[in-house]
């Protein structure tokens, strides 16, 4: 019994956070959907089919509360992540419950404008909402892939031991430079005096760095006149093969840290807009009160 239970713990610690106790949050989030669903037909078939003013009638109060009381416990998942327990509400289940009954809030929401929109405070907070869900969405598909990739392409190596090994190979290009002339010395310094890691944001996340000074060093080298006649090949053909090493373990390093911005990048967008929402749920709520 007691190897069973721990085969089964052993088990639930692998279990992805989407599949966590056999979808019990999904299943939750499903059987909430339906109940609200059904209590939407119910306010319409009380209401002669008529959807106005949806959000201040019973089902609106009802749909409202919860939806408000999801939204502000969803947004203490930060809060959560500082208490790391083991038990029925561990880490796991809460991301899993944060990630299911997030989505059922579409249903929720939606249903709670009865279908009514405009420039207004209320479709503003509906909007946001919207836009919270859609990153948090593209967040799991980031943590469900990006791990994994990160892994595949370091190896059995580190971030600090991959930098380690590039600037091992700039010192190497530094000595292979000594014996050259000095235009085929420019070439080399194209690479050693090149930000490998510069461009921003953008070059980060797309991995694309058009004004690498490696690859035009590379690209120089190979097309030096020098190769033609003959003239001091073996020291280019030595700066060629560590270009190449470089331009490899460049592309190694550039690949994580764009895998690794990418897992950073979306929480800059998820987390500024939950406020966001906040703040537009309490005059939503605010306005409904008082002017209702």
């Amino acid at each position: 019994m007691a190897q069973g239970a721990k085969r089964a713990k052993a088990v639930a610690s692998h279990e992805s956070f989407l599949r966590h106790a056999h979808f019990r949050w999904l299943k939750v989030a499903i059987v909430v959907s339906l109940a609200i669903i059904a209590a939407f037909a119910a306010s319409l078939v009380l209401a002669d089919f008529r959807l106005r003013h949806t959000g201040s009638s019973w089902f609106g109060y009802i749909s409202g509360t919860l939806g408000a009381g999801l939204i502000v416990w969803l947004a203490c998942l930060g809060i959560r992540k500082r208490a790391m327990t083991n038990d029925a509400w561990s880490l796991k289940a809460w991301v899993s419950a944060h990630v299911y009954l997030g989505l059922s809030l579409i249903v929720i929401a939606t249903l709670h404008t009865g279908f009514q929109f405009g420039w207004n405070v209320h479709t503003l907070a509906y909007v946001l909402m919207m836009l919270v869900i859609m990153s948090g969405v593209f967040g799991i598909a980031v943590y469900a892939n990006v791990p994994q990739a990160l892994s595949a392409n370091r190896g059995e190596t580190t971030q600090i031991q991959m930098l380690d090994n590039l600037r091992m190979i700039d010192r190497q290009l530094h000595d292979a430079g000594q014996p050259l002339t000095h235009d085929q010395a420019d070439i080399v310094r194209l690479s050693l005096n090149d930000d490998a890691f510069g461009g921003g944001l953008i070059a980060r996340l797309t991995g694309r760095y058009p004004r690498c000074g490696t690859r035009r060093a590379l690209a120089a080298v190979r097309v030096h006149p020098s190769r033609e006649v003959g003239d001091g090949n073996d020291a280019l053909d030595l700066v060629e093969t560590l270009l190449e090493r470089k331009r490899s373990a460049l592309a190694r390093i550039r690949k994580h840290l764009r895998l690794k911005a990418l897992l950073e990048i979306w929480l800059h967008i998820h987390v500024p807009l939950t406020f966001a929402l906040i703040a537009a749920l309490f005059v939503h709520i605010v306005a409904v009160f008082y002017y209702w």
